[in-house]
Parts: C-alpha cells; structure tokens; sequence
C-alpha cells in the first residue's frame, strides 16, 4: 500500500483536476460548477483507493470502477433537463462523468492519463464550443438574410 500521504496527494490531484473542468463550467454559468466537479473527481478518488486498500487487499476495485460509472449517471442525469423541443446540460452531465474518471485515474496513479483527460476534455469544451457557437451565429445571419 502506498504511503498515506501519496493516498492524500491522489485525492488532492483528483479535485484539482476535476475543480478545473467544473471551472471551465461555472464559468459558462451551467448548472454543475467547480464545486459538483470537484466533489465527484475526490468522490471517485476516494472510492477508489478505498476499495483498492482498504479492505487488507481484497477489495475488488474493478467492480467498484464499474459501480462509480452507473452511479454518476444519476448525478448527470440530474442536470439534464428537457425543456419543450431542446435538452439543456448534456454536456455538463458528461464532464460530470468525466471528473469521475479523472478522480479514478489519478486514484491508481494514472497521473498523466488524468492530465491528459483533463486537457482533452477543456480543449474540446473550449474549441468546439467556440467554433459551434460561430457556426451557429453564421447559420442565423444566413436565416436572416433570406
């Protein structure tokens, strides 16, 4: 077992790096900020390591893996909200389920994969929702034209 204070460090990268995706978020004004983020990546994290050493060595920490998936669903499923024709909150529910996974990947020492998740997820927020809402402005422009 890793010494407590790599365990503590873990949980700590976990939140960071789920806090700067719930950031990226809240700075959007979406309803799952810095704080839903950073309570799921630590969360996961938590559940993790617990799983992985708390039980002498017979925890099964894929099945808690696994559980830690289904159950955020039902987190994300509640920031998804349908209103008449459009869904708003998809994409927050899925960087919800992303922070999870960070918070598991930094769990098992998968530093570089939770940074790299990290940047991955912030680049497609921010690129594709720039060149989205770019294109959508053009289409509107367009309508408005005919």
């Amino acid at each position: 077992m890793p010494d407590a204070h790599v365990l503590i460090a873990r949980i700590v990268i976990a939140g960071l790096l789920g806090g700067i995706i719930g950031a990226e978020r809240e700075f959007r004004a979406k309803i799952a900020g810095t704080r839903t983020h950073l309570l799921v990546a630590v969360g996961a994290a938590l559940m993790m390591i617990v799983s992985r050493y708390g039980f002498d060595g017979q925890g099964d920490p894929g099945r808690v893996a696994a559980q830690i998936v289904s159950g955020i669903g039902f987190i994300g499923a509640g920031a998804i909200m349908v209103n008449r024709k459009a869904v708003h909150g998809l994409t927050t529910a899925a960087g919800i389920w992303v922070a999870a996974g960070i918070g598991m990947a930094v769990a098992s020492g998968m530093y570089a994969i939770g940074v790299a998740t990290t940047v991955i997820s912030l680049v497609g927020l921010e690129v594709f929702g720039w060149l989205f809402h770019r294109h959508k402005a053009e289409v509107m422009e367009d309508d408005k034209d005919n």
